[in-house]
């Protein structure tokens, strides 16, 4: 019971995380999407409206990229050998 509260608790600290983390990436990447359009175009506000229109799609697609990284075990071998015997513990 106690391990199940627990990973709750974890996932919804990792959920509250990778949003946190979405947006300090975002607003990171948004200033250098303003800028090189400001450079590129030679219109400072012509950066601010790409980069206003950026943040919003990109925010939404970075975090369901996490989401679906934080799912995979690729690269982590102490989540693979988990999967594996919590598979043969339901198999039997």
């Amino acid at each position: 019971m106690i391990d199940v509260i627990l990973n709750k608790t974890i996932r919804d600290q990792s959920k509250k995380r990778h949003i946190a983390k979405t947006i300090t990436w975002r607003i990171v990447g948004t200033v250098d999407t303003m800028i090189l359009g400001w450079v590129i175009s030679g219109n400072p506000m012509m950066g601010v409206k790409i980069g206003g229109f950026e943040v919003l799609t990109k925010m939404v697609l970075y975090y369901f990229h996490e989401r679906v990284w934080f799912k995979s075990n690729f690269g982590l071998p102490h989540r693979e050998k988990k999967s594996k015997e919590e598979i043969e513990i339901n198999n039997k």
